[in-house]
C-alpha cells in the first residue's frame, strides 16, 4: 500500500468535514468529481447526481445550521487510481433551539485520482442511529 495515497485520501476527508462545517461551499465542492453522486436515502434524503446539484442540495439543507462532522479510523483500499473508504462518522446539526440532530453511521465512498489529486466520486451515508432534539 502506498501510504502517501492513503494519507492524501485521509486529508481529503478531513477537509470535507472542515469545509462543510465552516460552510466554504466552493472549497467543499472542489473535493468532488464533476459527476459526484451522493446517496442519503438511508437517512431520509435522496440520491443526487452531479457536483453542483449536490452542493446546492446540501447547502439548502444546512446553510443556516451549526454543524460538526467527525470521522474516525477509516478502512481505505487503494487500487491504482481508484480507492474505496468506509469512515465511521458522527454528526451534530443544530438548526435552532427546537430542532437538532445527532447522527451516527458510516460514509461509504469511492475516490478517483485526478490531475488535481484524489477526489470523492461517490458517497453513500448509512445511519445506525439518529437522535433528534
Amino acid at each position: 500500500m502506498d501510504f502517501g495515497d492513503w494519507l492524501a485520501i485521509a486529508n481529503v476527508k478531513a477537509a470535507y468535514c472542515r469545509l462543510l462545517d465552516t460552510k466554504d461551499w466552493d472549497g467543499w465542492g472542489q473535493l468532488f468529481t464533476e459527476d459526484f453522486e451522493l446517496d442519503v436515502t438511508g437517512s431520509g434524503g435522496q440520491l443526487v447526481r452531479g457536483r453542483d446539484a449536490v452542493v446546492a442540495s446540501v447547502r439548502g439543507a444546512i446553510e443556516t445550521a451549526k454543524t460538526a462532522h467527525q470521522v474516525h479510523f477509516p478502512e481505505i483500499t487503494i487500487d491504482g487510481d481508484e480507492a474505496t473508504a468506509i469512515w465511521p462518522m458522527q454528526d451534530r446539526v443544530v438548526w435552532d433551539e427546537s430542532r437538532a440532530l445527532t447522527g451516527y453511521g458510516h460514509y461509504h465512498e469511492r475516490y478517483v485520482r485526478t490531475a488535481e489529486g484524489w477526489r470523492i466520486a461517490a458517497q453513500k451515508l448509512t445511519r445506525l442511529q439518529m437522535d433528534f432534539d
